[in-house]
């Protein structure tokens, strides 16, 4: 069944056209009242070049259709895109609007070729610190040869995602979380032996033992499995963003979501890579969550709710965010909950937690790496600035450290003190 046709998108007059029409209408009206011919002969153009720019545009709506992709080292982000039109003629006459995420800077300006039949394009930009953003489309835009007319193209294209992640990721994978909290009734049985009771096949170790190695499915595959046995597994994990509005500003908060973003998905994959169960969860004014579970089917079901995850206007209250918790995880599960702590509630949330049975972990990026410079204070006064930020963020960290651990998060490009953190866990009770 085939979808139906797009409707035609409308033509929009330019302010150029707007000011040939106006001049050849004021043209005209003094050749009426004067009397004059040779201001009716300079009215006349100025009117008709507007209706015939309509005319000469396509009809129906040209489209375009978008190719891009995006590479780059760290922090460098570069976009080459190519936009083909249909009618191909159409392309000579296309104008390309493109529109970058807050959270990326600009290197240098876009760069723009009309080739036959094609317009391709190059966008530098840079990501000054780990983040997830969708660059969305740019606006194709056909204008007639004078700039005086213009006509949406239409196109298909999505958004292109951008992913710079945090490093030292491949240390999570070697931690090993404390055990989920066995349920009431359940016990472990004695008769077992000191491996545990068998779970399931792994990838060997360089260094495993023989008699964990699995001859039978290694000879079928080719390559060395080992078992793996319950007592070996490692706890569940669950990642909680909080996309409440804080004090720190609408530019701060978009940027440490973009920071928090990738710091979850990368975190979520070295967890999963390690068979460990994961959810995820973001909280602004209520609560959404996926599951525990592992492979990488819940790989791809995160990160995908990863990059839908936005920020809300409305604050929802931290009881809420812990009582919807309980819904969807058991108690016992380490969470770690990723903030800036700039809310006037953040410590609530934490505590609410606890109350709930949950162990914490806060991952608290720097305010220094977030907040923009302030260029418009003297040096003094800036420098008085920074200071009561960082002490109002260690008064916030300290009034959370009684009820969780907080890694203080001041170098953005790696989670080191994260990775060690998880594998030397301080003692507390929940």
């Amino acid at each position: 069944m085939s979808s139906p046709a797009p409707a035609p998108a409308p033509f929009h007059w330019r302010p150029r056209g707007y000011l040939l029409a106006g001049g050849g209408s004021a043209f005209l009206v003094l050749a009426i009242a004067a009397h004059d011919a040779v201001m009716i002969l300079i009215a006349v153009p100025l009117l008709v070049a507007p209706v015939a720019a309509v005319l000469v545009g396509p009809r129906p709506s040209p489209r375009a259709a978008l190719a891009w992709r995006s590479f780059g080292g760290t922090g460098e982000v570069r976009i080459l895109g190519d936009v083909r039109g249909d009618p191909p003629g159409t392309t000579d006459d296309f104008s390309l609007a493109f529109r970058r995420p807050a959270d990326l800077t600009e290197e240098s300006p876009p760069r723009v070729e009309w080739w036959p039949g094609s317009v391709r394009f190059e966008l530098r930009w840079r990501s000054p610190r780990p983040t997830i953003e969708v660059v969305p489309p740019p606006t194709v835009v056909w204008q007639d040869p004078i700039g005086l007319v213009e006509r949406p193209a239409i196109g298909t294209a999505h958004g292109l995602p951008v992913e710079r992640y945090p490093l030292d990721l491949h240390r999570l994978g070697a931690v090993r979380l404390e055990r989920t909290r066995q349920l009431p009734g359940k016990s472990r049985t004695h008769h077992i032996g000191t491996s545990g009771e068998y779970f399931g096949i792994r990838n060997a170790a360089p260094n495993e033992p023989p008699r964990r190695i699995n001859w039978r499915a290694s000879a079928r595959t080719g390559r060395w499995l080992a078992n793996e046995y319950e007592v070996e597994r490692t706890g569940d994990l669950i990642l909680l963003i909080d996309t409440r509005p804080s004090v720190l500003g609408d530019l701060v908060d978009e940027r440490f979501l973009g920071v928090a973003r990738a710091a979850a998905t990368g975190i979520a994959s070295a967890f999963l890579r390690q068979k460990t169960r994961v959810g995820y969860a973001w909280f602004g004014e209520f609560l959404g969550a996926i599951p525990l579970s592992t492979g990488r089917t819940q790989g791809v079901r995160i990160r995908q709710a990863i990059r839908a995850t936005r920020r809300t206007e409305i604050e929802g209250p931290s009881e809420r965010c812990a009582i919807s918790l309980r819904r969807f995880y058991p108690p016992g599960v380490t969470v770690l909950l990723l903030s800036t702590l700039g809310g006037d509630t953040a410590c609530d949330l934490v505590v609410h937690l606890r109350h709930r049975g949950f162990p914490v972990v806060v991952l608290n990026p720097s305010w220094r790496a977030l907040a923009p410079p302030t260029a418009t204070l003297p040096p003094r006064e800036d420098a008085l600035a920074e200071r009561l930020a960082q002490l109002e963020r260690r008064m916030r960290v300290a009034a959370t450290i009684p009820y969780a651990s907080v890694v203080d998060w001041e170098d953005l490009t790696s989670l080191g003190d994260l990775a060690h953190l998880l594998q030397h866990p301080p003692h507390r009770r929940v």
